[in-house]
C-alpha cells in the first residue's frame, strides 16, 4: 500500500499542469505495469476476454526466461570448456569480466552457478544497453504524441538480445534497438501499426551493416583467441553435434536460441494461454518439414545441405526460437485463420530454401519472418477476398 500512496502523490506532478507533465506516459506505464488503472472505458468497447496488451506482453515476457537462463549457462559453459581445455586462454584473458568470474564463481564447466554467471555477465549488459534505449524511444515517442506509452517495447527489448551474438559490442545493441523501434515500429505509428517485427529489423539493420560482429566463427564463444563456427555455418555434413546436444542447446550459437527444449517450455506458456497461434507454428513445422524433405529426394554433390533431414532443421539455428516468439508476433503475422496457415507455410518453405539454396545465409529464419511479415496483409487480403465471393455465391443461390 505504500507503493500505492507514493505513486497517487506523485500523480499530480506528471498530469497536465504539473511540472512533469512531458512525462506522464513514462509514469503511466509504470503505474498501470503494477496496478490495474482506475478508470473505466468511456465509449463503446468490445470485450472478448481479459486478455488485453499489458497481460499479453508479461506472458510472453516470462514466457522468455527458460530460452534466457538456458542460454546463459550455454554460453558460460562454453567459454568455462573452452578455459579448462586451454589454460592458457584464461592466463591471457582480461577485463573486468573475467576479474568478477575469477573473485566469485571462477571457471569450472561442472558448476551450475559458474556457468550461469559467465553468461550473465554478457547478457545483463547487453539487456540493460538494450531496455535503457528502448524506454528513451518509447517515451519520447509517447510524449511527443501523447498517447500512454506501450508495453511492446518490453518484449522488444528482451527478444532482441537474445538473437544476438554474446560478443556484440553495445554500441551496436544501441543502433540495432533504435533502428527497430523507431524504423521498424514507430515511424508507423507504433504498436499495432508496424507490419515488421521490431526486433527482427533491428537485427537484420545489424546483420547487413556490421557483418563481421553478428557472423562468423569469432562471435559465438566469448573466449580470445577462440574460433568456433555454429553448426549450420559448418556446412551441413560437418556438424560436429549430437542431435540430442542441439536440442539441449550445448552449440555455439545466439543467447537465446540454441536450446529447443527450453524454447518449447515457453511456447508451451504461450500456446495455452492462447497467445501464440498454433495454426501458424504448426505450418512452419509442416512447410520446412516438406521443404526440407524434397531437398533430401532431389540431392546434390556439392551442397550438403540437401541431404539434411527435417528433425535436424528444427534444432539448428534461430528456426524454434523464430516460430515461437517471433513468427507468431500477433501484430506482424496474419490475422486470418486460413491466413495464419499459409503464412506459416511460407516461413517454413521460405527458411529451407534460404539455408540450402544460398550459402551466404546459413541461418535463414529471420529473414524467412522478415519476408512473412511483408506477405501478411497480402495473404489476409485474398482470404478475405475469397470468403467474401463464397458467401455471395451462396446468396445469389438462395
Amino acid at each position: 500500500m505504500g507503493l500505492r500512496r507514493l505513486l497517487d502523490n506523485m500523480k499530480p506532478l506528471f498530469k497536465e499542469g504539473g511540472k512533469l507533465q512531458k512525462l506522464y506516459p513514462f509514469y503511466d506505464a509504470i503505474d498501470t505495469f503494477l496496478y490495474r488503472p482506475d478508470f473505466t472505458t468511456r465509449t463503446t468497447a468490445h470485450v472478448r476476454d481479459g486478455m488485453d496488451l499489458k497481460r499479453i506482453m508479461i506472458i510472453v515476457f516470462f514466457a522468455v526466461f527458460p530460452t534466457l537462463f538456458a542460454g546463459m549457462w550455454n554460453v558460460g559453459f562454453l567459454a568455462n570448456s573452452a578455459f579448462q581445455a586451454n589454460p592458457e586462454l584464461l592466463a591471457a584473458a582480461k577485463g573486468w569480466r573475467i576479474d568478477l568470474l575469477t573473485r566469485f564463481v571462477g571457471f569450472d564447466p561442472g558448476n551450475l552457478w559458474a556457468n550461469l554467471a559467465h553468461g550473465a555477465v554478457y547478457f545483463v549488459p547487453v539487456y540493460i544497453v538494450a531496455f535503457a534505449v528502448g524506454t528513451f524511444w518509447e517515451v519520447l515517442f509517447a510524449s511527443v504524441r501523447k498517447h500512454e506509452v506501450s508495453e511492446g517495447f518490453f518484449v522488444t527489448t528482451i527478444l532482441f538480445p537474445l538473437i544476438l551474438p554474446p560478443t556484440i559490442p553495445l554500441w551496436q545493441v544501441v543502433l540495432g534497438v533504435s533502428f527497430g523501434l523507431v524504423i521498424g515500429k514507430e515511424v508507423f505509428g507504433g504498436t499495432g501499426y508496424n507490419f515488421l517485427n521490431p526486433a527482427l529489423t533491428g537485427r537484420a539493420f545489424l546483420f547487413f551493416a556490421y557483418p563481421g560482429q553478428l557472423t562468423g566463427e569469432t562471435v559465438w564463444v566469448p573466449v580470445d583467441g577462440l574460433t568456433s563456427a555454429t553448426p549450420l555455418a559448418q556446412g551441413g555434413a560437418e556438424i560436429n553435434v549430437t542431435w540430442m546436444q542441439a536440442f539441449l542447446g550445448v552449440m555455439p550459437g545466439s543467447l537465446g536460441e540454441t536450446s529447443t527444449l527450453a524454447i518449447l517450455i515457453g511456447g508451451a506458456l504461450l500456446i495455452i494461454t492462447g497467445v501464440a497461434s498454433l495454426r501458424i507454428i504448426v505450418g512452419v513445422l509442416l512447410g520446412a518439414g516438406a521443404m526440407a524433405l524434397a531437398f533430401n529426394i532431389i540431392g546434390s554433390e556439392s551442397t550438403a545441405l540437401f541431404a539434411l533431414p527435417w528433425y535436424w532443421h528444427f534444432v539448428l539455428g534461430g528456426f524454434a526460437f523464430g516460430t515461437i516468439f517471433m513468427a507468431t508476433d500477433p501484430v506482424s503475422a496474419a490475422m486470418t485463420n486460413t491466413g495464419k496457415w499459409l503464412f506459416g507455410i511460407l516461413i517454413g518453405v521460405m527458411v529451407i530454401l534460404i539455408r540450402v539454396i544460398n550459402p551466404a545465409f546459413p541461418e535463414g529464419m529471420m529473414l524467412a519472418i522478415l519476408f512473412g511479415n511483408l506477405c501478411a496483409p497480402l495473404i489476409d487480403h485474398f482470404v478475405v477476398s475469397a470468403n467474401i465471393k463464397r458467401r455471395m455465391a451462396r446468396h445469389v443461390q438462395h
